[in-house]
């Protein structure tokens, strides 16, 4: 495989344009493949190692999960217990399922590794705790929180000292700038990103090689009872496809088992894969926004590990869409942000065509959607006016589900794309409106 990898690999930077990628499979315990190819820094030339690091985005979710996880076999944490700090509200568990009731979110401030974002702002609850998946950076970057203050250490610390030095990973490290080798972030048309910070650093902010990466996804189980370890891969059905367990995806159907996580935000595209029957992983790390050539690299490694690549499920998990059902007529309400109300008409329209007014200002049309979880779903140009909107969201969307006569659920403020600058916010608020 590495000489056909290695022609695989520089076929699909030129490609794609991105500019570096980091491979690496473990096996038992031992790294039986790493690679590395292209360049960590184009601006000065340095080439990509196998020593470099890359931010690992979502992938960090494991990590975090195993601390947690830890921290309540340790006692500091009770796992079925609110998050600290709440007297109600969701568990921990429910927490690193993505069943905490919390919405959509990311935030990233550039230039600064301080957040700018106050993420208690955002922390309302859109459904009721444990009744259903929705995939929340917020909840992981208050489950980091809550780490901290159970242990007295600033959360980057807990991680290293609990974590990755017992398991001997010494280039790892979790927060917002690396103080080794590091791939620097990319956009997909080719522009390096500053450093950058969120105020969840618990879901994104995470460093590693990718053989440092996949000795992780193949050791991590060994910081645990038996019976958490066990408990992390209980994944709950998402799509039939995938479900989420704690911190991790996990499979089912008749293909081999797997137990993964992507990531995917400003700069970077990461993948980690753990078949535990062969007892391997195997880790892509690449320095680009664009997905396209880290799964193309997952793709052929994986055709030399399993006798059918399209058997393998990976996440993302799918999201059917489904016809807009919702009544016509004239819906009005409010936007809550943390600045203030915001008035919001809607009228709904024979032909599924949504007509938005906000604040007040002009008519605005969109066509509508649903989706298993939301009666109505819709995205408009326009801008919420909110300080947090105004920073890096410039458009906004309405996920919504039909109760007893009133439309409520979320309305995102975020940003398509990076074409003229960076990834933007994705920033949830509650959303409230009542038939005319």
């Amino acid at each position: 495989m590495p000489a056909e990898l290695a022609d695989h690999c520089a076929d699909v930077l030129t490609a794609y344009g991105c500019p570096s990628v980091s491979v690496a499979v473990a096996q038992r315990g031992v790294v039986t493949l790493a690679e590395a190819h292209g360049l960590a820094d184009p601006a000065t030339g340095r080439p990509a190692t196998t020593d470099t690091a890359y931010l690992l985005a979502s992938v960090t979710k494991p990590i975090t999960a195993t601390a947690v996880c830890l921290a309540a076999d340790q006692g500091l944490l009770a796992l079925d217990a609110p998050l600290p700090g709440r007297d109600s509200g969701p568990t921990i568990r429910q927490v690193l399922l993505h069943r905490g009731g919390f919405g959509q979110h990311y935030d990233f401030s550039y230039d600064t590794t301080d957040a700018e974002v106050a993420l208690d702002d955002y922390a309302a609850l859109y459904r009721e705790p444990g009744s259903g998946f929705e995939y929340s950076n917020l909840g992981y970057g208050l489950l980091g929180r809550a780490l901290a203050a159970a242990t007295g250490q600033e959360f980057g610390d807990v991680v290293r000292e609990r974590v990755f030095a017992p398991l001997g990973l010494t280039a790892a490290h979790l927060g917002p700038r690396h103080q080794g080798l590091q791939a620097v972030p990319h956009t997909a048309d080719g522009r390096a990103y500053p450093a950058y910070g969120t105020s969840h650093p618990g879901a994104s902010l995470g460093w590693a090689t990718a053989s440092e990466a996949a000795l992780f996804g193949l050791s991590y189980s060994r910081l645990l009872r038996p019976e958490t370890a066990t408990a992390m891969l209980d994944g709950i059905p998402i799509d039939g496809r995938l479900g989420y367990g704690l911190g991790w995806f996990v499979s089912s159907g008749d293909g081999p088992r797997t137990v993964s996580h992507s990531g995917s935000m400003g700069g970077v595209a990461t993948m980690l894969v753990v078949l535990p029957d062969q007892e391997t992983a195997l880790c892509v790390l690449t320095n680009s926004t664009d997905r396209r050539a880290r799964d193309a690299v997952v793709g052929r490694l994986l055709d030399g590990l399993v006798a059918d690549r399209d058997s393998v499920v990976l996440p993302p998990p799918v999201s059917a869409e489904r016809p807009m059902a919702v009544p016509e007529g004239r819906w009005t309400g409010g936007i809550s942000t943390p600045d203030r109300e915001v008035p919001l008409t809607l009228r709904v329209r024979p032909d599924r065509q949504v007509e938005l007014r906000l604040d007040g200002g002009a008519a605005v049309m969109a066509q509508a959607t649903a989706s298993a979880d939301w009666d109505l779903r819709v995205s408009f140009p326009v801008q919420l006016p909110s300080v947090d909107a105004r920073r890096n969201s410039p458009a906004s969307g309405l996920e919504l589900a039909l109760r007893d006569g009133h439309l409520t659920g979320a309305a995102r403020a975020f940003k398509d794309g990076e074409g003229d600058g960076w990834l933007g916010n994705l920033l949830s608020h509650p959303c409230a409106l009542e038939a005319d």
